[in-house]
């Protein structure tokens, strides 16, 4: 049996969730499942746990400072006592590919952008150039220069929600639910409160629904909050409270999900439930590689940053129900 480990180092769930078709390619070429190494901010051992290509998850928080050699050592012994035959790094982090050698790994395989190429064990690597590229791109080139083969670019995620119940009974409720991610990690990402209201006015109407869930994170607790006052509608029930279980129950309980670009978007999508993004500030394209459907505004200009939230504005209330609406 070959024994494959695969790191990836960013913290956002999101991002992670875009790897998985990566992560499943490298798995399907050597026909062995293999063990994940993130950082636990992702909550990936919750997650991504009833995927049948991955064995094991182990957490590793890839600090800096002090830290950064302390997580070395982590990784160096994690990779001693599993005898790895394949290390696959997929981003251009050193700190995996410096424990992988002093591990004395024979295959360390990652895009060697950078200095990270002089800890690798292979000749093929990305070119600086290919920064530019996005995390998608990066590993696609990455898999296709490896000649590992990709059969299904889009991330899918099987989870058994049964496990999610417990503690969660309050999520479980009658009728029609659709789910909205109201926030998101980069505040110019997020469309205004007062929007969600009028969407859910104009969908209640078409009676599409009977209880919308609100998926926030705690520390933007307030988001949710707001609309539940503003709105003075019992329909809404505020998820901000919940961990990333009780988030996954909502949301496959949900009908359809609307959102911010956001990690609830994406894990939307990837487990399979109807999933619209909400995109004005940022570059549409990044999500060619997914299955969320996304609404823009009139006008919009693809591969444009806009910083600032007052730009969600230009995604208008009525154009957004509309195209629900036509999309369902």
């Amino acid at each position: 049996m070959t024994k494959i480990c695969i790191v990836y180092t960013h913290h956002k769930l999101g991002d992670l969730i875009w790897q998985l078709p990566y992560i499943k390619a490298i798995s399907d070429h050597h026909k062995e499942n293999i063990d994940l190494v993130v950082r636990e901010k992702t909550q990936a051992k919750n997650i991504l746990k009833d995927l049948k290509y991955i064995n094991q998850i182990n957490y590793n928080n890839f600090r800096k400072g002090l830290s950064y050699w302390i997580d070395v050592f982590k990784l160096t012994n994690l990779f001693l006592n599993k005898k790895y035959e394949f290390v696959y790094i997929l981003d251009k982090v050193n700190k995996p590919a410096i424990a992988a050698r002093l591990a004395g790994i024979k295959n360390i395989i990652g895009p060697g952008i950078g200095n990270q190429k002089k800890w690798l064990t292979v000749s093929k690597v990305l070119s600086d150039e290919d920064w530019k590229l996005n995390y998608s791109e990066q590993s696609q080139k990455l898999l296709k220069i490896n000649s590992i083969e990709i059969n299904n670019i889009y991330p899918e995620i099987e989870i058994d929600i049964n496990n999610f119940k417990d503690g969660n009974k309050d999520l479980l409720l009658s009728g029609k639910k659709i789910a909205f991610g109201v926030d998101s990690f980069e505040d110019y990402k997020m469309w205004f409160e007062d929007s969600f209201i009028e969407l859910a006015d104009l969908l209640y109407e078409k009676k599409i629904f009977n209880h919308i869930y609100l998926i926030c994170s705690p520390d933007k607790s307030y988001i949710s909050k707001k609309i539940i006052e503003n709105s003075k509608r019992n329909y809404f029930i505020d998820c901000s409270n919940k961990d990333l279980k009780g988030v996954i129950l909502a949301i496959k309980n949900s009908d359809f999900f609307v959102g911010n670009n956001s990690g609830p978007m994406n894990l939307a999508a990837a487990l399979g439930v109807k999933s619209f993004g909400l995109i004005a500030n940022d570059p549409v394209s990044e999500l060619k590689y997914s299955k969320v459907i996304p609404i823009t505004p009139d006008d919009y200009v693809d591969n444009v940053w806009n910083r600032d939230r007052e730009g969600m504005k230009k995604l208008k209330v009525d154009n957004v129900f509309n195209f629900i609406i036509n999309s369902l």
